[in-house]
């Protein structure tokens, strides 16, 4: 997995991610403006906490993005306290597969690009499945054990070190 020095420019922050950090959505993210229904995406869940909706370039036949609700900067910005955060968004992709017919957990891919590799700084996990119908290009883009993708049980690994380490 791809490792942060700690340097102080590593730790985005959410107040520092969010034009108006009380409310904890940044105008300028479009996944804000997406979980906001500021723009015609269909949402597939949507609470408090978490929603989900497609990805609009699937790399896979069932291609989901898991966010949390209110902007958390990338994983690179995560702290131990965003370890339940990041299960529950683990837990509701899986959910958000079996509603939609995938009953084998096992051909499916969940994870994270790393950055700089993200091209939205919201948080967000992919969520695809079957993987074994993936694309040479989704394959690669989505290409376990590489500098530029983590899957979820890397980021939650990399979490509960934080925990352990305090």
């Amino acid at each position: 997995m791809a490792t942060n020095d700690g340097t102080e420019s590593d730790k985005v922050s959410e107040s520092q991610n969010c034009a108006n950090p009380n409310d904890g959505f940044d105008k300028k993210c479009i996944f804000c403006k997406i979980v906001t229904k500021q723009m015609d995406t269909e949402l597939l869940h949507n609470d408090e906490e978490i929603s989900c909706f497609r990805d609009i370039k699937p790399g896979a036949p069932h291609h989901y993005l898991v966010v949390p609700t209110r902007h958390v900067g990338n994983c690179k910005s995560l702290r131990k306290e965003h370890l339940p955060l990041v299960e529950k968004m683990v837990e509701m992709g899986k959910t958000i597969l079996q509603n939609n017919g995938i009953t084998d957990l096992d051909d499916i891919r969940l994870g994270f690009h790393w950055p700089p590799f993200c091209s939205v700084t919201h948080l967000h996990l992919h969520v695809l499945a079957p993987a074994s119908q993936m694309g040479l290009m989704s394959r690669l883009f989505y290409r376990l054990n590489s500098y530029w993708f983590v899957t979820a049980d890397q980021l939650i690994q990399h979490l509960n070190s934080l925990t352990e380490a305090s």
